[in-house]
């Protein structure tokens, strides 16, 4: 009698909680598991009742294959608590277009998306792009931008056009146990690029792309990336900076306990060589390995990609106070230290601790530096 007393008591608190939460199905509006129909307006449709939920809600995307075409899944929405569970792949088109962004969140406050595969399928841009044809730049897979406090977990990327996550002018941002993966020669396809964005962390992912695994462009403060293995790749890069006259610059960054393996590069500052406003400050990389990378430790202040159209000017980049503390293991080459600083803008408060890397079985590896830079 008296459990029967107690279940009356909490039927109406066990009822407000069953319809607290709002479940927001693709496949109840008509989307196709079959990786043929495109489920782009079902998607839409079901991320705008989420969005207009008075209360969280969730959006499911079931076991299956789902082709998308685009989407923009945008708010300001009216809650802040929407979690996206993707059980299934989602599908771009195999057919590439001109498309900067293929699944894209906008003004949103207040997001998770967790677990799934996105699949980019970016193929045939990239034998486009490797046979000197003329092609658009591609997707970026998924982006980020305008929004605040969204975490994006367990989430696998795979063979994107371009880009496969982007974060731009958004905060408090987290990537956690993302798993992205396009083969080494596949053009632009960095794995988390971040822009004008603060308040961003990056943990315990595995990204190997034919681009930077992780990169840092203007406008970025307080980043933190822990935990990643990179490979293949370009390896950590902070820039390009510079390319521009005004710019702002990248300050407050810490990449620690990484992991490069047969990467182009390690740890990289990277800038134009012409005159700029831009700066790289309060940068720390702590306890990264390496395992056969070309350039371990870079500093590049006349960075100019595949020496076509090179300013050759001197840098307006004001790099300071970076410090390279634990970094052992292997270079591919004899330099695994080099410092190409500004001649008008020299490196400042630029620290070399414990670090322990060989070449070819010996014990140490060059450093090569110019006089433009200060410890």
């Amino acid at each position: 009698m008296a459990a029967q007393m107690l279940l009356l008591l909490l039927l109406p608190f066990l009822f407000h909680l069953s319809s607290a939460a709002q479940l927001y199905n693709i496949a109840d509006y008509g989307a196709k598991p079959d990786g043929s129909h495109d489920s782009a307006s079902q998607l839409t449709i079901a991320w705008t009742k989420a969005c207009f939920s008075t209360v969280p809600a969730t959006l499911l995307i079931p076991p299956g294959k789902f082709l998308v075409s685009q989407a923009l899944l945008q708010g300001p929405c009216r809650n802040n608590k929407i979690l996206i569970i993707i059980k299934g792949i989602v599908m771009a088109p195999s057919s590439y277009t001109s498309n900067e962004q293929w699944i894209i969140f906008k003004r949103v406050n207040g997001l998770t998306i967790s677990g799934g595969v996105l699949d980019g399928q970016g193929q045939a841009l990239w034998s486009c792009k490797n046979s000197n044809s003329k092609c658009p730049e591609g997707a970026t897979s998924l982006s980020i931008a305008y929004s605040n406090n969204v975490w994006i977990d367990r989430v696998s990327s795979v063979n994107s056009e371009q880009f496969h996550i982007t974060i731009y002018r958004s905060s408090h941002v987290k990537v956690t146990r993302a798993v992205i993966t396009a083969p080494f020669d596949s053009p632009n396809t960095d794995g988390i690029h971040i822009e004008e964005s603060s308040d961003v962390e990056v943990k315990e992912c595995r990204i190997g792309t034919g681009d930077d695994c992780i990169s840092m462009g203007p406008g970025d403060s307080n980043v933190w990336i822990e935990n990643v293995r990179c490979g293949p790749g370009h390896g950590i890069s902070i820039g390009s900076l510079g390319s521009s006259s005004k710019q702002d610059g990248v300050k407050n960054v810490t990449v620690k306990n990484v992991e490069f393996s047969g990467t182009e590069n390690g740890l990289r500052i990277k800038t134009w060589a012409k005159p700029s406003n831009a700066f790289a400050q309060q940068i720390l990389f702590q306890n990264a390995t390496m395992d056969n990378v070309k350039n371990p430790i870079i500093i590049d202040q006349n960075y100019c990609p595949d020496h076509l159209d090179c300013p050759n000017q001197s840098s307006g980049v004001q790099i300071s106070d970076v410090t390279f503390r634990d970094v052992v293991g292997s270079s591919a080459t004899n330099t695994a230290v080099k410092l190409d600083c500004s001649k008008s803008k020299p490196c400042e408060g630029i620290m070399l601790q414990n670090i322990n890397l060989g070449y070819n079985g010996s014990s140490e590896a060059e450093m090569v530096s110019n006089y433009y830079y200060h410890a």
